[in-house]
């Protein structure tokens, strides 16, 4: 998910003016006053950038599993030309860089050359992906969708995995660091992005899988309430309802939300194996522990409920309509489920997928063994009934439930000959991926030139979105609501962008049959 730019870096100056004086170049477009100091970026030829600003304090020491604090105040100009370092987390089988630092709570914005606090730009605030346990925000480089959407764009770093999602009896806030640490950030837009030239009453929050999963996390919060004004869902749905009380269960079973309970035991439990046995000092022993130590335990990368982030469960916050009711633009790729089966089933024989089949659906695998053979290919067949029945099936619902309070627009991203964002195990054809539609809003994979035309497509109907809450904009294909019965399909060529049968192309009504709809 790499999508890196190298910069290079501007020389420091002035650097010991005390904090509250403006430096001699402050009407320098590359300076800019926080409300912790003075930070210099680097002026390319269309925009702004301004990497590696510090919104809360370092989380180490006795500040390991706490709630975000303040930063410390610096003097001088510090120098935003470079991105922080990422939240710790292992390497995976991708070889994303690992890091062991703590010390990493920073972002990075990028501004259109023109933005002024005169005149303000939206502002969109990008959640990484990556399963709460990989990635960083200077992974996506954000200079195309800032300068052909003409917004300003914040992309952050936020803890992660055993830092990010832990809990433990001892500890308050358990399940939730890594989402006050996404709010903390919001609040630093809400403090400091006009000086940017951004709009602070014109936030959208929005990211990609794991990302988007925290975006949903943000509209069920309380304590979220005005931070953001629009939601963009890339590859997540926020609830599982479709599969209440249906005869059907997901292909890949797992929650979306854990009460505070579950994280306190997974805490107690990794406790105990690092030797931090006594409950009553069992915290400190584990704030001792080197990264290392704690990178090697199995994390509960979810997000927790019944703290003051969540202190209800998020799927009832959704059903019950009480999240913020903010314009939503949501969607999926066409093929979700291969970058998932590739992981999870390598390898599959035939046997197996028929036993599979039977252990997850019962009475009902004839007959979607019948819809889905294989064609001696059993991991791609897993893929397509992933993709249909966890995505696009659980997704639709999710949608038309969130359209009964709110605007909400739906797409689905149909490219089949889309860069995966990674290359997939055991001769899976990746199709349009989980994640492909990202190297068409932030540069990455090389793009054919139709696929350059649609990605500049999609950055206005973002850009357009975040301006105002609806995606239309003037020479596009219209793009109507969801309460329409619409689903807007995404894919290069001519007609390519236009109506998005979901219900042929994920085979709806025999899902809506196994499940007694």
């Amino acid at each position: 998910m790499t999508l890196m730019r190298t910069l290079g870096s501007a020389v420091l100056s002035l650097a010991f003016v005390m904090a509250g004086a403006a430096p001699a170049n402050a009407a320098s477009r590359d300076v800019v006053r926080t409300d912790t100091g003075w930070v210099r970026g680097e002026v390319a030829r269309d925009h702004r950038i301004f990497q590696g600003i510090p919104y809360a304090a370092s989380p180490v020491g006795d500040l390991r599993w706490q709630s975000p604090q303040p930063v410390t105040a610096w003097r001088g100009v510090r120098a935003a030309t470079r991105p922080g370092d990422r939240c710790a987390q292992s390497t995976d089988l991708w070889g994303l860089p690992a890091s062991d630092s703590e010390d990493c709570l920073y972002l990075n914005v990028t501004v259109p050359r023109s933005a002024t606090p005169r005149r303000p730009r939206p502002v969109m605030v990008w959640l990484h992906g990556g399963s709460l346990t990989k990635g960083a925000g200077n992974d996506y480089d954000a200079s195309r969708l800032t300068t052909r959407g003409d917004v300003v764009v914040v992309t952050v770093n936020y803890r992660l995995g055993v830092f990010g999602f832990f809990g433990h009896p001892g500890l308050a806030g358990s399940g939730a660091y890594g989402l006050e640490d996404q709010q903390a950030a919001l609040r630093w837009v809400q403090r400091n992005i006009a000086a940017f030239g951004g709009d602070p009453r014109n936030v959208t929050l929005f990211g990609e899988s794991a990302g988007a999963h925290s975006v949903c996390a943000h509209l069920a919060s309380p304590t979220a309430a005005g931070l953001f004004h629009r939601a963009i869902t890339q590859s997540t749905f926020c609830s599982q309802t479709a599969f209440t009380g249906s005869r059907l269960r997901p292909v890949m079973d797992l929650p979306m939300w854990v009460p505070k309970a579950a994280h306190e035991a997974h805490g107690a439990t990794t406790a105990t194996a690092l030797g931090c046995t006594d409950p009553k000092t069992a915290v400190t022993c584990l704030r001792g522990k080197p990264v290392s130590k704690l990178l090697a335990q199995e994390p509960l990368a979810l997000p927790g409920y019944g703290n003051a982030v969540l202190p209800a469960d998020p799927a009832t916050v959704f059903a019950q309509g009480r999240f913020h009711r903010v314009p939503i633009l949501t969607g999926i790729t066409r093929d979700e489920g291969t970058l998932f089966t590739a992981l999870i089933f390598p390898g599959l024989t035939e046997q197996g997928y028929q036993e599979g089949l039977r252990h997850i659906f019962g009475d009902n695998a004839a007959a979607i063994a019948a819809k889905y053979p294989s064609r001696g290919r059993p991991t791609q067949a897993v893929a397509a009934i992933m993709s249909d029945l966890d995505w696009a099936w659980a997704g639709r619902a999710s949608d038309r439930m969130l359209s009964e309070h709110t605007p909400v627009y739906s797409y689905g991203f149909a490219d089949r000959t889309a860069p995966p964002i990674f290359p997939l195990p055991g001769g899976v054809e990746p199709l349009a991926s989980h994640g492909s539609e990202l190297s068409f809003l932030f540069p990455g994979a090389p793009l054919t030139r139709e696929q350059r035309k649609l990605g500049d497509m999609m950055i206005t109907y973002w850009s357009r979105f975040a301006a105002t809450g609806d995606p239309n904009a003037p020479g596009l294909p219209r793009w109507s609501p969801v309460r329409t019965g619409h689903v807007h399909r995404l894919a290069p060529g001519p007609g390519g962008v236009g109506v998005y049968d979901q219900d042929a192309l994920h085979e709806l009504a025999f899902w809506d049959r196994l499940a007694g709809h």
